[in-house]
């Protein structure tokens, strides 16, 4: 029998590298800007064409290379940052695998143009396909030069599979987002078709985080700082009252690498707890420094994900840090056990010296609660009023009872229409039914009512929009910006009116009549918001996750007080549903806690 394993070509394991560290766009955007950060630029710009499907190029003043460092750059794990597997335990580098440039020719057209600063003329290297075309002397800066064309034009299943034009520019966004907020000391730039999207200046952190995201954010910025011996930490946090209820403003770097790390993410909420708006999220741009020896970064072809030694003490430690921030800017009560109290309690009459008089109380010595002639009359008020209204409940009953007896159909109708609910906690809704306690979730209930009815008006292109009468003119996030006109025929279609009025602005001048927020702005920003999360959900149509964001964006908050007429009007507009059982992310609305159970609990 033949043997059958065989050796790879290089160009097929460059493909399947590719897989892992090359998946849209964005990741070339990423691989590349940490190399022109790695090389010591000092502006780095990023040009876009077709959202990276043409072209995506790279400029940097940094070192640039010599003719064999330009060739060698492009074979598998050939790599500047490292010798030895020591050095793995010491990398302060954005890249060290030496994997991207060899995954990025692998499956695009790649031409570079770099220079050192000691060589007259530069070289001109390019690569099509992990096959090297041309490669001769060229006139061009100090520094380097990457232009990547043609993205997965030999794998078509890839390129097939890339989305919308907006969505990969958003994704292309993110990642220039990251990288720029973990490097406010350089200048960076990003155009695309022609179009400049950031024009960012170096500074400091604060000034970099208004530039990326607005002007607006500057006065919800509470200063973070933290010094140990485990880990230093500083950077922003969010004041709680501009929390918004969507994810977005949430970054963590470690030396001054961008990671996530959810049980991080936990430590910051708690540090929020009891401050914090019903379902609202803060925002925080928090950078860790760490010694490198104490965290792994080499556990996932991305680099994100980051393992640290002790996460434990870094939970508590960062906990910790953004509360005492908070609290250091009166946004959480605190004691102070070293300042002077804050009560004056006299010991001795300030002006006299003696004792002040001690409060005497009035008691009467002779008052009987059990004589009947002297009750007080709030209290036999109360009884009467009980008793009148107890024989009445008892009337009531024996009345209702004939006439069941008399006509049961009738009857059943008139107790229909008598339902009872409460609310628990001013989230759940209880009613009682046959089989025992039926609960409802408020929030989820009335998502599922809106989702069918938005679904319909987007079926039928037909809905209702409510005129603002002050129309709210916004700032969105580039990347925001670039979801709202993925999907604007369908916002529209759901009765959100609005004009584009500048630079990722909008004036939004009606909003949907069903909503049960009169804030168009913040239900836009949860639709998007909702949007982006199920993106990837390749099982979802377009028009299934318009109807689920703003479903979401538009139901009633935990938190609302409901009256006995609302209760009972979403109790029969959700049973009137489809799938009244679930809402529009597959969550239960229903839950019923039967008489066995509630009889065990007596027992």
């Amino acid at each position: 029998m033949p043997d059958v394993i065989k050796l790879l070509p290089d160009s097929v394991a460059n493909q399947i590298a590719a897989g892992e560290v090359i998946q849209r766009p964005a990741s070339v955007v990423k691989e590349l800007v940490e190399n022109s950060v790695d090389a010591g630029g000092k502006y780095i710009r990023v040009i876009i064409k077709d959202s990276g499907k043409t072209l995506i190029q790279i400029i940097d003043d940094g070192s640039g290379m010599s003719e064999t460092d330009a060739r060698l750059s492009f074979e598998r794990h050939a790599t500047s940052k490292i010798t030895t597997a020591q050095d793995l335990f010491a990398i302060t580098t954005k890249g060290f695998r030496g994997e991207a440039l060899a995954s990025i020719a692998a499956v695009a057209m790649v031409e570079l143009k770099t220079r050192r600063e000691d060589s007259e003329t530069g070289i001109m290297v390019v690569i099509s396909g992990s096959k090297v075309e041309m490669q001769e002397p060229c006139s061009c800066p100090v520094g380097s030069s990457f232009s990547v064309k043609n993205l997965f034009y030999n794998i078509p299943a890839r390129r097939k599979f890339l989305k919308s034009d907006n969505t990969e520019i958003r994704h292309i966004v993110n990642e220039f987002q990251k990288i720029a907020l973990a490097h406010p000391d350089i200048r960076f730039s990003l155009h695309h078709n022609d179009s400049e999207i950031y024009n960012l200046t170096s500074g400091n952190l604060r000034q970099r985080i208004i530039g990326v995201f607005g002007k607006q954010i500057n006065q919800d910025l509470i200063t973070l700082e933290t010094e140990t011996s485990l880990i230093s930490i500083k950077g922003f946090v969010g004041k709680p009252e501009n929390a918004r209820r969507t994810y977005g403003e949430q970054f963590f770097f470690v030396n001054n690498r961008y990671m996530k790390h959810p049980y991080f993410h936990k430590a910051v909420v708690e540090a929020y707890q009891n401050i914090l708006p019903v379902e609202a999220i803060p925002s925080y741009f928090i950078f860790m420094g760490a010694d490198p020896a104490s965290i792994d970064i080499n556990i996932h072809p991305t680099k994100t994900e980051i393992k640290f030694e002790d996460e434990r003490s870094i939970w508590q430690i960062l906990m910790a840090s953004v509360r005492e921030a908070l609290g250091r800017f009166n946004i959480v009560p605190s004691l102070d056990f070293e300042n002077e109290a804050l009560v004056d309690i006299p010991v001795m009459m300030r002006t006299t010296g003696t004792m002040p008089d001690q409060p005497k109380i009035e008691i009467n010595t002779q008052f009987n609660p059990f004589d009947g002639e002297e009750r007080s009359p709030v209290r036999s008020g109360f009884v009467e009023r009980f008793e009148r209204e107890n024989t009445a409940s008892w009337e009531k009953l024996y009345t209702a009872h004939e006439k069941e007896n008399e006509n049961p159909e009738q009857f059943e109708k008139i107790r229909e229409s008598t339902r009872k609910f409460f609310q628990i906690k001013n989230k759940y809704f209880v009613c009682p039914v046959k089989s025992g306690l039926m609960l409802i979730d408020q929030k989820r209930a009335h998502e599922r009512v809106l989702y069918e009815r938005f679904l319909d008006s987007l079926s039928n292109d037909r809905a209702i929009s409510q005129v603002e009468l002050f129309p709210v003119t916004a700032e969105l996030n580039p990347a925001d910006y670039y979801i709202l006109k993925e999907i604007e025929n369908e916002l529209r279609i759901l009765g959100f009116s609005f004009q584009h009025s500048g630079k990722n602005k909008i004036t939004i001048t009606g909003r949907p009549a069903d909503s049960s927020s009169s804030d168009p702005l913040e239900i836009l920003e949860i639709l998007l918001q909702d949007y982006k999360n199920t993106q990837a959900e390749p099982s979802i149509s377009a028009k299934e996750k318009v109807a689920t964001g703003m479903a979401c964006a538009s139901a009633i908050p935990y938190g609302k007080v409901l009256s006995q007429g609302e209760m009972e009007d979403l109790f029969d507009t959700l049973f009137a549903c489809k799938s009244p059982n679930y809402s529009p992310k597959g969550k239960p609305v229903i839950s019923i806690i039967s008489l066995e159970d509630i009889d065990k609990r007596f027992k």
